[in-house]
């Protein structure tokens, strides 16, 4: 039984997420959005959805009139959307809040509405992208990941075929002194497995130890790959390579190659002219090691790419993302788990969005353009630009910087303002007005919002990204 004190608890959440939601509803509410939100809340495994509450913090209880007859509304909610919702009345201090119970979707299936799978993106409710039905669907089939790559081997064959000696330097562990020692640790981590006195290595195993991954057939197509132009478009190639080893023993040799493919460009440090790359190295480790672990595995035919062209660097990997481009620097959601872990604890990823606050910080430490994050068609892409003048900014690059500012001060528990907002652009004092109307611009399209805490004075206004 829901408790006044409880609701109470609900309303001090930072903000609204994929398993709670708020809506005014003092009079009445519609009851076609009622059931699209109950739809996209099971969806996203089932929630939590209150009537009679404020969106907006401090989200005051102004209590709700609407179905009044609550046994008849939730008869007409299983009618419509075809599961069972249960629907509390609490009497708060404050007023009537009507609590809506969401179940979570059954494994492997997905609800609709009217022939729409529904979910939540930010405020707004959009249909399901043709991967996320695709991969929920699949949801009772065996992970691609875990499924044998080679087997029928001996404990010679697997060493040979699996670089163990980085594995135990990335794990900084001491190398065993026999083979039998190699290969338990092998077995502990479920990347081989023993089948009646011979050995199988999972394509987990082989995707991040193999030697030369030509040497597992079915995860060879997997491999990352280079791409350099001599321009700023795909008009004439450079050099186009695969890798050749396995992700984590070959992630290193990754990132000096990509490297030492970038262009470079000129600066005067300390009155000495210096060469430094089109972009740092943290940005290319982090973005590399992302669209790594976050592809999708079961688009066919596809591989994580790195294009280099002379004034950009562009990231993709195959699968729509699960998680909102533009919540990259909040959201956390990983789409192959132990392969996420695995990377964590060999020293190549992180798994708590972090590396994506990274790739914003060294944008703003280095001048560089916002990273622009894009949902293509079964692809997820990052384009990284070289450096740019502020002058040569146009309002997109402008705008995109300023969410991505404002939205990394809020991960840091901190507010953009104006004066922030000219120091990620290197802007001087006297460009105040500049900075305002970038932040106009923002508000406008819908990526940033005043915070109404601090009242209406311009002098000490504050800014939240939009889903804050």
């Amino acid at each position: 039984m829901t408790t006044p004190d409880q609701i109470d608890l609900w309303r001090r959440a930072p903000s609204e997420n994929q398993r709670l939601e708020f809506k005014e509803a003092k009079n009445q509410f519609d009851n076609n959005k009622l059931r699209q939100y109950c739809v996209a809340l099971a969806n996203e495994g089932g929630g939590t959805l209150l009537l009679g509450v404020a969106d907006k913090p401090p989200r005051p209880v102004v209590g709700s009139q609407a179905f009044q007859d609550t046994v008849k509304a939730a008869q007409d909610l299983f009618q419509a959307v075809g599961f069972r919702v249960d629907i509390e009345e609490v009497l708060h201090p404050d007023g009537r809040v009507l609590v809506f119970h969401i179940p979570s979707r059954p494994r492997g299936t997905t609800y609709h509405l009217e022939g729409k799978y529904l979910m939540r993106a930010g405020e707004a409710l959009v249909p399901m992208s043709e991967d996320q039905l695709r991969r929920i669907f699949a949801e009772g089939e065996p992970d691609w990941l875990e499924e044998y790559s080679l087997a029928d081997l001996d404990a010679q064959q697997v060493v040979e075929l699996l670089d163990v000696q980085t594995f135990f330097e990335l794990l900084k562990l001491p190398y065993p002194t026999d083979r039998a020692g190699v290969i338990d640790r092998l077995l502990r981590e479920r990347l081989v497995d023993e089948q009646n006195g011979s050995y199988a290595i999972r394509r987990l195993g082989a995707l991040l130890l193999a030697r030369r991954l030509e040497d597992f057939p079915d995860i060879a197509r997997k491999a990352p790959r280079v791409v350099v132009y001599a321009g700023t478009s795909k008009l004439e190639t450079r050099l186009d390579q695969n890798g050749v080893k396995g992700y984590a023993v070959g992630f290193q040799g990754l990132v000096h190659f990509v490297m030492n493919q970038l262009p470079q460009n000129e600066v005067i440090e300390d009155a000495l002219r210096k060469a430094v790359k089109l972009v740092p190295e943290v940005v290319i480790r982090e973005l590399a090691a992302n669209a790594l672990v976050h592809q999708d595995f079961a688009v066919g035919g596809a591989s994580v790419m790195i294009e280099i062209y002379t004034n950009r660097v562009e990231f993709s990997n195959p699968g729509e993302p699960i998680v909102p481009v533009d919540r990259f620097i909040d959201g956390y959601q990983s789409r192959n788990e132990r392969l996420a872990d695995l990377m964590r604890r060999l020293g190549i990823c992180e798994e708590k969005s972090s590396g994506i606050d990274r790739v914003i910080q060294a944008a703003e430490l280095y001048q560089l353009p916002a990273p622009d994050f894009r949902a293509a068609h079964r692809r997820t892409v990052v384009i990284l630009y070289g450096p740019k003048p502020f002058e040569d900014m146009d309002r997109n690059d402008r705008v995109r910087a300023c969410y991505q500012h404002c939205a990394l001060r809020w991960v840091m528990s901190e507010k953009m303002t104006n004066q922030s907002l000219r120091e990620r652009f290197h802007l001087a004092e006297d460009k105040a007005a500049i900075a305002s109307q970038i932040i106009a611009a923002a508000i406008e399209a819908g990526m940033i919002k005043s915070d109404e805490s601090v009242g209406k004075s311009r002098k000490y206004a504050r800014y939240l990204p939009f889903w804050a």
